[in-house]
Parts: structure tokens; C-alpha cells; sequence
């Protein structure tokens, strides 16, 4: 076997650590990007869209209403004409509420849908992904961008986006009203609003980012809480809670100071936008007092004014708070689209028709491999299984021979080279096909929570609407009755995924009872009797020997009575997978051979 150069290994499904606010989503964009989960809200949407605007012209009538009854009755004494006004203004006020109401309703629904589908994409996508993916990146970082990053998108959905159309058009129409009742006058109020919003459009980058740093950071800190926990029982056994409150604290700290730079920049905009209020009215109050002196404006004309200034500007302090919510919703939705924007490159390849090869089953032609930033673990190996046979995987611990096992069920793809099944590309079976031919027994087992019957049947179509009676029967068939009746309750002994409800051992022998009822062309078990004891492994060994002549048995075992009876035996380290030949050579290598390197 010959060394090739390694080839160069990115990270490709590692995800983004920081962010580039200038690179960030816009808000045109993030519309685009939720347009597909929003396509069957139009109807929801169009109906709030309607409320707001109602609400919105509800809040601009009232000035007008107001300044009229004073210039027009309060003035002259008409009490009859200030009652009516009022009862007209009472009556715009309760159409402004009803139709509040209903949009905050109506897109709160959206919302909540919205962030339904949302976690459902996300959560396929993540089935979508190949193991690389999962070693590659904390799972507590991805639950916090299942879980709070949508949730932050939904919130600024469900209450802001409405609130922010709402705000936008009452501005709008605010800015009708005073430029149209006095055009100098209305300019001179608007002249705050402009200073604001440049100071806003210079400081948005920065306020998004230090809201990506918080999000960034509360992923952190719930990937350390999942890293902790799921140890527990191993920092517990060795009196190392010290170091879990250290890990723990350093990562709160980082939430915490991440946390309060947010508060902070979020908060930046409402003190800004209220002393533009404030000047505004100012502006209007001394402005307007000159033009009544002047003759050219009336007492109720500055009310109505003061009014609109204020359906202005008060808007506009709301938007500066929903500003802040627009860019940590924009930053989630970055974090959520980095996952939803990835595709596994575990795809199914067109056949290129079949290697002949007599006698071979699954074959390795010059495979190379190596995971991200790590060195190559295969250099070029090659070497073929036949059908019906048993083979021995042996080598020093980190030498790839769970690599191995993995390339076999591909779990992963070679970096370079090819894998054949049956003499065809394994990369061209479909995943349904290719996981009915090769059964995995995994170093460690993983179960959902749920029955045995739940767990074996788990991905086998075949079986799932039998009667337990019958699945009974099945195993019976194949011989795993025996391990089944060492479960009190049979097939509905509960399982739970985490604790200690069942031993490891016990779900190594789950899992074998559904790798084996699957019936596979080939079996490959990493370890898969290292946790059971001297009686079970026997009973296992019976049930392997029980198998059909055509199943092709792969073993990793470092137990050598494991190994024993394999056909043949392979030596795999330093990137290399060697024929061991007897048991005595395998054992040789491992005492005396190559060294990891």
C-alpha cells in the first residue's frame, strides 16, 4: 500500500462562532427567507394589515376632531357641540381599540405558526445533516438556536413586526397632517426626527452585533449546562465539582457580560428618541405661540398640532425599542439560516455500473481519509470482505478502526477513493436500501426513550404494524428470545434515554435485538460486548453463529476469545489496514508492531 499526499480537510458544517453585522441579514431579506413559512398566513396577514390601519386612522382623527371643537365650540360656548365631539371621539377611540385588538390576535396566531413550522424545519434539516455535522459543533448550541433563537423571531413577529407597520403609518400620516395644517411649522417639528435617525442608521451595526455576541454567548452557556449534565456522573465520581462550577461560572460570566452589553446598546435609542421629542415640542410650542401672536395660526390649530407631533414622536420612541428587537431577531435569524442554509454532502451518486471482482462483497479501493483539521487517519488503503465471511477489526486505540467500521456504513465518505458495495459505489445506494443491507452496532448504544418493542423496531417498516405476539415470534426465529427475557417486562420494559433505568449493557443487547432483526447482509459491531457479561457474550456468539451462511460479520473487539473464529483478521493503525493472518500475528502486531504514530 502506498501513502498518498493527505488531502486538505476544511469544516465545512462548523458553525459560525461570530458574525459580520456588515454581512447580516436585512430586513428585506429576512422576509424573503420567511416568505415560504408565511405563504398560508396571507389571509391572517391582510386582516391585521386592515386592523392596523383602522387603528392608525383612528389615532389621526382625533386631533383633528379635538382641534376643531375647541377653534370651533369651546371657543363660541357650544356645550351641545363639545358633546358630540366628544361622543365622536369616543367612538373613533373604541374602533382604534377593537381593531387593535384584533391584529394583536390575529398575528400572534401567525406568529406562533410561524415559529411552529420554523422548529420543524430546522429540526429536519438537522436530520438531513451527516455525522460530521454533530462532532463538529455543541449541541447546546444548537438547541439554543432550535429553541431561543426562533423564539426571538417569533416574538418580534407575533408583537413588533405589527406594532412597527402600525407605528410607521401613524408616522406617515402624523407627517401629512402637520406639513399640510402649516407646512413651516410642521418642518421645523420634524427636524429632531432627522438627527435621530442618522445617529440610528450610524449605530445599527453595532447594536446587531452586540446582540449576535449575547446570542453567541447564551448558546455557549447552554452548550456547557447540556456538556455538564450529560457528565455529571463522571465529575461526580472523580470529586471534580469545582471544576464544573469553574466551566459553569466562566460561561455565566461570558453570558452575563455579553448580556449587559446588549441591555446596553438596545437601550441606547429610547433616551435619544425622547429628547427628540422633547425638542420638538419645544420647537412647536415656541414656534406656534410666535404664530398665534402673528395671526396665522389658532389656539386649537397648536393643539392639534401638539397632538400630531406627539402621534409623531411617540411612534418613534416605540421603534426604537422594536429597533433593538428587529436586530436580535435579524441576528437570530442569521444563526437559524447558517443551519437551514447547510446541505450534506452524503448524497446518492449516480451508478456507475458495477467493479466485478470475484468473491467480493464489500471492497475499499484506495480510500483515504481524514476528519477536519486532523491528520489523515486511512492512507490509501484497499482490501476487500467476501460474502458469508467473518472479519476482525485489531489495532491500538485512536489506530481508525471505528473509522473504519463507519466508512463501512457510511456514516461518513472517504476523502478520496471508493467504497464498493456488491461492486457498486456504496455512495449510489439510497439510504433506505443501504441500511437494510448493513446492520451497526454502535460502542455505545443510543435508545430512544420509550418501549424495547419502540427501540428494536425503530426505522424497520417491515415490522412496525406486527402484534408483540408476533414480533415474539420473530425473535424466537432468530434466536433473541433468550436476551429479550431478560427484561422483566419483555417488550414493554421502558426505556429511557438518559439515567440509569437500564444498564449500559442492557442497551447494547437492545441494540443487538435490532440490528439483527433486521436481517443484514452485513453486521458490523464495534465493541458491542464490551459492557455485557462472560454469560450474555455467549449467548450473543450462539445467536451470531445462528445467522444466515450469507450474512458478512464484522468484529472490533479487544477481547480475544471475541475474535477468535473470525475468517480473517485486519491490523489497522497508522493509516494502514493490514492482512494479520493467525491469531498469533494479530497479537504479535499489538505487542510488538507499528506504534501509533
Amino acid at each position: 500500500m502506498t501513502r498518498n499526499e493527505a488531502p486538505v480537510i476544511t469544516n465545512p458544517y462548523k458553525l459560525h462562532s461570530s458574525t459580520n453585522p456588515l454581512q447580516q441579514t436585512s430586513l428585506g431579506t429576512a422576509l424573503k427567507r420567511l416568505a415560504p413559512l408565511m405563504f398560508d398566513e396571507k389571509r391572517s396577514v391582510v386582516l391585521a394589515s386592515i386592523a392596523v390601519i383602522v387603528n392608525s386612522g383612528a389615532s389621526l382623527l382625533g386631533p383633528v376632531i379635538i382641534g376643531h371643537t375647541v377653534d370651533t365650540y369651546i371657543r363660541n360656548g357650544n356645550f351641545k357641540g363639545v358633546l358630540m365631539s366628544a361622543a365622536l371621539l369616543l367612538g373613533v377611540y373604541i374602533c382604534g381599540v377593537f381593531a387593535s385588538y384584533f391584529q394583536t390576535q390575529s398575528m400572534g396566531g401567525v406568529g406562533r405558526r410561524v415559529l411552529f413550522k420554523l422548529r420543524n424545519s430546522i429540526f429536519t434539516k438537522l436530520q438531513q445533516l451527516p455525522l460530521a455535522f454533530f462532532n463538529q459543533n455543541k449541541a447546546g448550541d444548537l438547541i439554543s438556536r432550535i429553541n431561543n433563537d426562533t423564539d426571538k423571531l417569533n416574538q418580534f413577529f407575533s408583537q413588533s413586526l405589527v406594532q412597527t407597520a402600525g407605528n410607521l403609518f401613524l408616522m406617515a400620516g402624523a407627517v401629512l397632517f402637520v406639513v399640510s395644517l402649516n407646512p413651516r411649522l410642521g418642518i421645523a417639528a420634524l427636524m429632531p426626527a432627522l438627527g435621530v435617525l442618522i445617529l440610528t442608521k450610524l449605530l445599527s451595526s453595532w447594536v446587531k452585533s452586540m446582540n449576535v455576541k449575547s446570542l453567541q454567548s447564551l448558546g455557549g452557556l447552554s452548550a456547557e449546562i447540556q456538556e455538564s449534565l450529560s457528565n455529571f456522573k463522571v465529575i461526580a465520581a472523580f470529586n471534580r465539582l469545582d471544576y464544573f462550577r469553574q466551566k459553569f461560572n466562566e460561561a455565566n460570566e461570558r453570558n452575563y457580560a455579553a448580556s449587559v452589553g446588549a441591555g446596553l446598546a438596545s437601550n441606547i435609542f429610547m433616551p435619544i428618541y425622547g429628547l427628540a421629542h422633547n425638542l420638538a415640542q419645544l420647537v412647536v410650542l415656541s414656534y406656534g405661540i410666535y404664530l398665534i401672536t402673528a395671526g396665522s395660526l389658532t389656539v386649537g390649530l397648536l393643539i392639534g398640532f401638539l397632538l400630531y407631533v406627539n402621534s409623531f414622536y411617540l411612534p418613534l420612541r416605540q421603534l426604537a425599542a422594536v429597533w433593538t428587537q428587529l436586530q436580535l431577531a435579524l441576528a437570530s435569524l442569521d444563526r437559524i439560516s447558517e443551519v437551514l442554509a447547510l446541505e450534506s454532502d452524503i448524497m446518492v451518486v449516480a451508478s456507475a455500473g458495477k467493479s466485478v471482482r470475484p468473491g467480493s462483497f464489500l471492497e475499499f479501493d484506495n480510500v483515504h481519509f481524514s476528519y477536519p483539521d486532523s491528520r489523515e487517519v486511512l492512507a490509501g488503503v484497499s482490501f476487500n470482505l467476501e460474502k458469508g465471511k467473518t472479519y476482525a477489526l485489531v489495532g491500538p486505540t485512536g489506530g481508525g478502526k471505528t473509522t473504519t467500521a463507519s466508512l463501512m456504513a457510511r456514516l461518513y465518505d472517504p476523502s478520496s477513493g471508493r467504497i464498493l458495495l456488491e461492486g457498486r459505489n456504496i455512495q449510489s445506494f439510497e439510504p433506505e436500501v443501504r441500511t437494510r443491507k448493513i446492520g451497526f452496532i454502535l460502542q455505545e448504544p443510543f435508545l430512544f426513550t420509550g418501549t424495547i418493542r419502540e427501540n428494536i423496531l425503530y426505522g424497520n417498516d417491515q415490522y412496525r404494524n406486527l402484534t408483540s405476539e408476533r414480533i415474539v415470534e420473530l425473535l424466537a426465529e432468530r434466536s433473541l428470545d433468550g436476551l429479550l427475557a431478560r427484561f422483566e417486562k419483555g417488550l414493554d420494559t421502558q426505556v429511557a434515554a438518559s439515567g440509569d433505568a437500564i444498564s449500559l449493557g442492557q442497551k447494547q443487547i437492545i441494540a443487538f435485538m435490532r440490528a439483527v432483526l433486521r436481517d443484514p447482509e452485513i453486521l458490523i459491531l464495534d465493541e458491542a460486548t464490551a459492557n455485557i457479561d462472560t454469560v450474555t457474550e455467549q449467548l450473543l456468539e450462539q445467536i451470531l453463529a445462528r445467522l444466515p451462511a450469507s450474512t458478512t460479520k464484522v468484529i472490533i473487539a479487544h477481547r480475544l476469545n471475541t475474535i477468535a473464529n473470525a475468517d480473517e483478521i485486519f491490523f489497522i493503525n497508522s493509516g494502514e489496514i493490514t492482512p494479520a493472518g493467525s491469531m498469533e500475528h494479530a497479537l504479535e502486531m499489538l505487542l510488538h508492531g507499528k506504534r501509533v504514530s
